[in-house]
């Protein structure tokens, strides 16, 4: 039911966790598919290798989301090669501890860098050409942190707000150019991201206890509704934040 055969996407941090299974995804529903990776070329090319199996196109590109020349020299060569971009999923971003009055500047400002100010640099690089085809698909991916907050991790729950709130105010100014804005905000999910916090199983499980389906999400759950956001069955929807946890977190 959803086609997307010849649009190209754009999926950050697509080498990996969810964005790796949100490409895939995309690839699977037609779609021409460019990522990026900042250390682990080798997990790209996985990702790659799937796609092109899939019969889709994938590009890759080592593109750091703190520097700003990285993300218009990646968005300038993507338009070079294929002439546009339909859709762009804003999925890198980091999570590290912070606590407040012990946590170091540098701590707070890379963190605001990467998921946030990358965001705003990707999406006005690419928002031009979506204008100028008069449509596009953005999904970013927040985070149930941007919703509740998170103690100890403020600086990550900070970030991930404000880009709750950028996807609405994009949604209402982009929406007369026929690009549709919204946002995904996952609670838990099986990633390289949690990999340290389930090595404690104790943890893991209580963890799943506080989820009323008592599982925590797999990459795929979270590329689902991307997908979603990014067909036509979504096509009156703009400015949403669509909460994936479980039941764990239920305000919209």
């Amino acid at each position: 039911m959803i086609d997307l055969q010849g649009k190209k996407a754009l999926v950050t941090g697509g080498s990996r966790g969810i964005g790796q299974a949100t490409a895939v995804l995309l690839a699977q529903a037609g779609c021409d598919v460019a990522i990026n990776y900042l250390q682990r070329k080798d997990l790209a090319q996985r990702v790659k290798d799937t796609v092109q199996n899939i019969g889709r196109e994938c590009l890759i590109y080592k593109m750091n989301m703190g520097k700003k020349d990285d993300i218009l020299k990646t968005v300038e060569d993507i338009i070079c090669h294929w002439g546009q971009i339909d859709i762009l999923v804003n999925n890198a971003g980091i999570w590290t501890y912070g606590e407040v009055g012990n946590m170091d500047d540098d701590v707070w400002e890379e963190t605001i860098k990467i998921n946030l100010n990358g965001v705003y640099f990707i999406c006005s690089a690419v928002v031009p050409h979506m204008k100028k085809r008069q449509r596009g698909w953005i999904v970013n991916v927040s985070s149930t942190a941007g919703v509740r907050g998170e103690a100890h991790h403020s600086h990550y729950a900070a970030s991930k707000g404000a880009l709750i709130a950028f996807t609405k105010s994009l949604a209402v100014e982009l929406a007369s150019s026929g690009i549709r804005v919204n946002c995904v905000s996952p609670g838990w999910v099986d990633t390289d991201m949690c990999t340290e916090s389930f090595r404690d199983s104790d943890f893991r499980k209580k963890i799943e206890g506080t989820i009323p389906l008592n599982r925590i999400a797999d990459p795929v759950d979270i590329a689902g509704p991307i997908l979603f956001l990014t067909s036509e069955l979504a096509k009156h929807i703009t400015g949403e934040n669509l909460n994936v946890n479980g039941g764990a977190v239920l305000c919209g």
